[in-house]
Parts: structure tokens; sequence; C-alpha cells
């Protein structure tokens, strides 16, 4: 079931509010941003998404097909969340799970990850190895 979340950067320049379901699954990625960046994320739509409070201390980094707009906030650094489209879900944002102030250490541990392959272009697949996610 859907619950409202609040989530922010780490001065609080940037928050939004999210209706998220972490029982249905988050996950980490092996992609060259993802690995550095240890994102643990979850998929959301973007009715379920509201900025509250932030748009002028945005920015955005974009690399490879630039498909996914990496937002950050330009003060703390901090990537809370992102926007892209993909052919098979249509137009998405990424929440970091970790980003997400009042979500409990119990829904957190709780909430199951998937693994995605992403530096080889697998996202259907996990990758070999997980344990550096």
């Amino acid at each position: 079931m859907k619950k409202t979340y609040h989530g922010s950067c780490h001065c609080g320049a940037v928050a939004y509010e999210v209706g998220l379901d972490l029982s249905a699954g988050t996950f980490k990625c092996n992609c060259s941003i993802c690995r550095k960046k240890r994102n643990w994320l979850a998929v959301v739509q973007p009715a379920d998404f509201r900025l509250v409070s932030g748009r002028g201390h945005l920015r955005e980094y974009l690399f490879g097909a630039g498909s996914i707009h990496h937002l950050f906030c330009e003060t703390c650094g901090i990537a809370s969340f992102a926007r892209g489209e993909n052919e098979a879900i249509g137009p998405f944002i990424t929440v970091a799970v970790n980003c997400l102030d009042d979500a409990s250490a119990e829904e957190l541990v709780a909430a199951p990850i998937s693994y995605f392959d992403g530096l080889h272009d697998r996202y259907d697949s996990a990758p070999v190895e997980t344990r550096h996610l």
C-alpha cells in the first residue's frame, strides 16, 4: 500500500513528497553512476511525486544517452531523486530511498531489493556480484 513519504537533500533546500509502497520493491544498480553513488532507489510514476521546495537549487547531470536527468542540490550535492523516460515504463522518477526522511528503519530493512546489471545494459538481470552495491 502506498504511503506518503517526505524526502530531502542533506541541507534541506530540496524537499519533496512521494507516494510509494516500499514493500513493492527497491533496486540497486551497478552502472557507472549508481555504483559510484551507491544508489538505493525506488521507481515511482510522476503523478506520485511532488517537489515541495528547491526547484531553483536543483542542478542537472546528463551522461550517456541522456535519458535520465540526474538532479542534485547545488548547495549540499545530494541527489535525492532523478527523472527519466523508458520505452518499457514511460516517464518515471527514481527517489533515493536513503533520502526519505520519515521512512523508519523497520520499513527500510523490510523493503525488498532487486539488482540490475546496468553496467552491461542488462536491466533484465542481476550482476554476478552485488555485495559492493
